[in-house]
């Protein structure tokens, strides 16, 4: 009789799929880099098959991989269900579970919400990335992911989480001293702050243009939070959400019934990872402090949500 089958070594499996190292496999399953190699190559010994080829880069499926690969999705599903099921929710969730998210979202609001999640699942990682670029999902660069505006093909699934609303702000200070603003066409005459123009990752944050034609940012960085600085300093007018200027007293809102801006955030995941029981946990934990804070993304300028 040859080596047993074991179900666990399927989640290695899975795990090193869907990652495509055994470095990074090994952090999301709480595991180190030995443990997840003996586990593959004990599940390659018991199917007498060899489902990864290594290479400088990490582990590709062989076709045998390619083969187990959705029998081993659908077992996973199964298994999530059962446990969930018996459970009453999910619990006890162990490795790493890694959140991507535009820097306004994580650092203005997901940031001080999200050791909820950590507290309740203590053995499970959590790890939140506002770096400013779009992550590969394809390539498991993060689990789930929010952004501004999903993608228009692809192996995805996603959903709406909220609408929101930006504005022309400038400081109490910066205004009073400044020539007056009463219409758009004034907007011209004042220095903004603004993203560096070859940077901008996404066409979502390159809105100066729907301000006013030909409006250039005079200072750039790429940073949302240095802009929110730059323009409480006192240097210029710059376009923020409203939910991330009102985290700053004495930003006042420039025409606000006349100018303004909607943009939404999209929760975003790997189809092949979204029955997975992290995934399901983070959309779910998403979804539920959305909707418990609608007003922090929807209340006028100049408010407190």
């Amino acid at each position: 009789m040859g080596p047993r089958f074991d179900w666990n070594d399927v989640r290695y499996f899975l795990a090193v799929a869907r990652s495509g190292t055994i470095s990074l496999a090994g952090r999301r399953m709480g595991a180190d880099h030995a443990t997840v190699a003996r586990r593959i190559a004990a599940l390659e010994a018991a199917l007498g098959r060899q489902l990864f080829q290594r290479n400088p880069r990490g582990y590709d499926l062989t076709p045998h991989g390619e083969a187990l690969l959705g029998m081993a999705a659908a077992m996973e599903i199964e298994a999530v269900r059962l446990e969930e099921s018996a459970a009453g929710q999910p619990h006890g969730l162990t490795g790493a579970v890694r959140i991507s998210t535009p820097e306004g979202f994580g650092n203005f609001f997901l940031a001080s919400r999200i050791g909820a999640l950590a507290a309740a699942h203590p053995r499970l990682a959590v790890e939140m990335i506002t770096i400013q670029q779009i992550v590969a999902l394809s390539r498991r660069e993060a689990d789930v992911a929010v952004i501004m505006t999903p993608p228009p093909a692809g192996n995805f699934v996603r959903e709406h989480l909220t609408d929101y609303r930006l504005f022309v702000y400038g400081s109490e200070r910066y205004l009073a001293g400044a020539a007056p603003i009463r219409s758009r066409q004034d907007l011209g005459e004042h220095p903004f702050v603004g993203y560096v123009d070859d940077l901008i990752f996404t066409r979502a944050l390159d809105y100066l243009s729907e301000i006013r034609p030909y409006l250039r940012a005079r200072l750039q960085n790429s940073s949302l939070q240095a802009q929110l600085s730059a323009t409480a300093s006192g240097f210029g007018l710059c376009v923020l959400p409203a939910y991330v200027a009102r985290s700053v007293p004495g930003l006042v809102a420039v025409l606000p019934e006349e100018v303004f801006l909607e943009r939404s955030y999209w929760m975003i995941a790997d189809a092949d990872m979204a029955e997975t029981a992290v995934v399901r946990l983070v959309q779910r934990f998403l979804r539920r402090t959305l909707a418990s804070a609608a007003d922090f993304f929807t209340a006028p300028p100049g408010t407190c949500a």
